[in-house]
């Protein structure tokens, strides 16, 4: 099946730009925005599924406009939003990861990475490495008044399970934490499967944010998770 793609960026360079690219590595361009007004429009209307956001537009930004997309009632499967930003580490970035986006890319990824990503979060992985998804929530977790939108009781989550999720809000691969739990990879992504459908989250990016805004990881920590 073709994958679907909506591109939400108010920059007609931009939106151009990723439209060829896309389109020459196979993949569609359903439909083009230049406002969250638009790509919510555009998502319902077209069903795509994959949205590229960018963060800053007129009338209603790429935050918002995540958060009604991912959050809209009646959606069997919602499409993953992977968010555009200029600048590195955005302060609206985080924000936009815990209201449920898979991940973000910097404007100037170049054609392959662009479209790698695409496959990627459609594939149901986090489009982000667990080493910048920490960096994010170091820098922004419980900063600027920014809304706790994951917060999940761990109780449900084994020992194991725990400190796998421990590890991984660390910045540990699955290579990394089957060396350091001396586990076969196929163990360690079969408990990453399972804290994810017990915490009801999407991806490996949310288990990370879950981990720092339940306090199961501090700011600061080192790899093992203490300080």
């Amino acid at each position: 099946m073709t994958l679907r793609v909506v591109v939400a960026d108010d920059q007609t360079l931009v939106r151009t730009g990723f439209r060829m690219i896309l389109t020459a590595d196979g993949i569609e361009v359903v439909a083009e925005a230049v406002n969250g007004v638009e790509a919510i429009e555009a998502v319902r209307r077209t069903r795509p599924d994959v949205v590229l956001m960018d963060v800053r537009m007129p009338e209603l930004d790429g935050l918002e406009a995540t958060r009604r997309i991912l959050g809209a009632e009646g959606a069997v499967e919602p499409p993953r939003v992977i968010i555009l930003t200029t600048f590195d580490l955005d302060r609206y970035v985080y924000a936009a990861l815990s209201a449920g986006a898979s991940g973000f890319l910097l404007k100037d990824v170049t054609p392959e990475h662009l479209a790698a990503a695409v496959r990627t979060v459609r594939a149901g992985d986090a489009l982000l490495a667990p080493a910048i998804t920490r960096r994010l929530v170091e820098r922004f977790a419980h900063r600027g008044g920014e809304p706790v939108t994951i917060h999940r009781d761990l109780s449900a989550l084994t020992p194991r399970e725990r400190e796998v999720l421990t590890l991984l809000a660390r910045g540990l691969t699955n290579a990394e934490l089957a060396d350091r739990l001396h586990l076969a990879e196929t163990t360690v992504k079969t408990h990453v499967a399972r804290i994810l459908s017990k915490l009801r989250l999407r991806d490996r990016v949310q288990a990370v944010i879950a981990a720092y805004e339940t306090g199961l990881v501090s700011v600061g920590a080192g790899s093992d998770g203490r300080r």
